[in-house]
């Protein structure tokens, strides 16, 4: 059993039934939607796509939203600018116009209160640098520090540079009622940048009807300073690896990385690492032997998930990146892992229960943690103590909750319904792993529920053996 999961972006080369089906078979667990390329007609349909497939191969998928967030692009060019290292460039805002040869109109009006002479502005994924020398009017003075070809709408990167965007835009709150509509699963939140931000989301949540949880995107220097109110604010992490390497230095990025994984599940939160683990792979039918060490980096530290962008969307070989996850990721696992879990924080009296029916099941052969669930919050403690050695395998009631706890490393969740009485529906649980072949004769079964005393519900942990 593989306990990191995989999420794969979907996109033109992965949108048909039949790869999709190609993809689940190969590993992946949960297919993120990119809004900041995707229709609301296109979503419309591939989101039933998604659950009808599922449904046909009896098995838990989950469907990730990730909004595109308050980006700060370029405007339109008649022509493609070709830069060089000295040139004077002018960004625009309001509608001025620039006399200078090489300018351009960015799409953030409030760009030219944030910035201030001596800051370095990135664009186009940090290709090209500038130096600002002076602001003007609704005009922005930089000195090309690099060479590069500067198209339309390119983006904007401001490192350090506070910027005072909304974390939701008018186009992002559109694309978050569209998934409460579905009932996508994750709603991702691109450009966190303080537990306020997380805050706003969870309420347009709500107010659209939807339990969806958050996963906040860390990409920027300010969100690194934050992390720990982002943490505990949120539902999950994703250490989005392409902005924030372009906004942090890149020898840091890798100890960035580090610091997040440990503290998240020191705080027991889900945390995935995405972009460019794969990069190479959009063209070629094999990855870099440094790609299988990144990936195998995520790996070892235990992260719950591992991410595919631009090879499952538009790449050659997308069910070839799902397998090559799959291969490194079972054979990092058997190597064991960096055991940040534990320095996990236990507060509750209900985390410390769970910590001791995971001491037990690492302590018995052939051990296998059940765990009945509500609302997945015994599933969320339970994976985020790494277990040694046993699966965990999750019991719900409802698939929302399966497909939420789905994220969490380790865990393989099952719908069943649940009886008045718990020993009816742990006998009915432990039938269904039997017949499906996750347990047999001699495994002990750490089963982590609640018990049935007269009138009163109580959290128990009990040990049995599959006779």
């Amino acid at each position: 059993m593989r306990k990191t999961k995989i999420i794969c972006t979907l996109g033109p080369a992965t949108e048909s039934a039949e790869v999709l089906h190609e993809m689940i078979a190969a590993g992946a667990n949960i297919f993120r939607l990119n809004m900041s390329h995707a229709p609301h007609d296109w979503v419309r349909v591939i989101v039933p796509r998604i659950r009808a497939i599922a449904r046909e191969l009896d098995v838990v998928v989950g469907i990730l939203m990730d909004t595109q967030g308050p980006a700060i692009r370029t405007g339109d060019l008649a022509t493609k600018l070709n830069l060089k290292p000295g040139d004077i460039f002018e960004f625009t805002v309001r509608g001025e116009r620039s006399e200078e040869e090489f300018s351009v109109d960015v799409n953030y009006d409030g760009l030219i209160d944030d910035i201030v002479e001596g800051d370095t502005v990135l664009v186009d994924n940090g290709v090209i640098h500038m130096k600002v020398l002076s602001k003007s009017g609704n005009r922005i003075r930089c000195e090309l520090l690099t060479e590069g070809v500067m198209g339309s709408r390119r983006h904007i990167n401001l490192p350090g540079v506070k910027v005072n965007l909304p974390p939701l835009t008018e186009k992002d709150l559109a694309d978050v009622a569209l998934g409460a509509e579905m009932g996508v699963d994750f709603v991702a939140l691109s450009f966190c940048r303080e537990p306020g931000d997380i805050t706003v989301l969870r309420d347009v949540l709500r107010e659209h009807g939807s339990n969806a949880r958050i996963v906040a995107k860390i990409e920027d220097q300010m969100a690194v300073r934050n992390i720990n109110g982002i943490i505990d604010a949120t539902d999950a992490v994703m250490v989005a690896r392409g902005d924030l390497g372009i906004e942090c230095m890149m020898e840091e990025l890798p100890i960035i990385q580090r610091r997040i994984i440990k503290r998240c599940i020191q705080k027991g939160r889900p945390v995935i690492v995405a972009t460019h683990m794969l990069e190479s792979m959009i063209t070629n039918p094999v990855p870099t032997r440094a790609e299988i060490t990144d990936v195998a980096n995520a790996v070892f530290e235990q992260a719950d998930a591992i991410m595919l962008s631009g090879e499952t969307t538009v790449g050659k070989y997308p069910v070839q990146c799902v397998r090559v996850f799959d291969r490194v990721a079972r054979r990092i696992e058997r190597s064991g892992g960096a055991g940040y879990a534990a320095d996990a924080i236990l507060c509750e009296d209900r985390q410390k229960a769970v910590s001791a029916a995971v001491v037990l099941a690492n302590s018995l052969p052939k051990a296998k943690i059940i765990v009945f669930t509500r609302r997945g919050t015994m599933a969320d403690y339970v994976s985020n103590l790494r277990p040694a050695i046993a699966p965990i395998y999750v019991f719900a009631p409802t698939y929302e909750t399966c497909r939420q706890v789905l994220l969490n490393w380790g865990t393989s969740p099952f719908c069943l319904p649940f009886d008045p009485n718990p020993l009816r529906t742990i006998g009915a649980a432990q039938n269904l792993l039997m017949e499906r072949g996750h347990i047999a004769s001699g495994d002990h079964l750490v089963i982590v529920s609640d018990l049935l005393a007269g009138f009163e519900r109580f959290d128990s942990v009990q040990l049995r053996l599959v006779p």
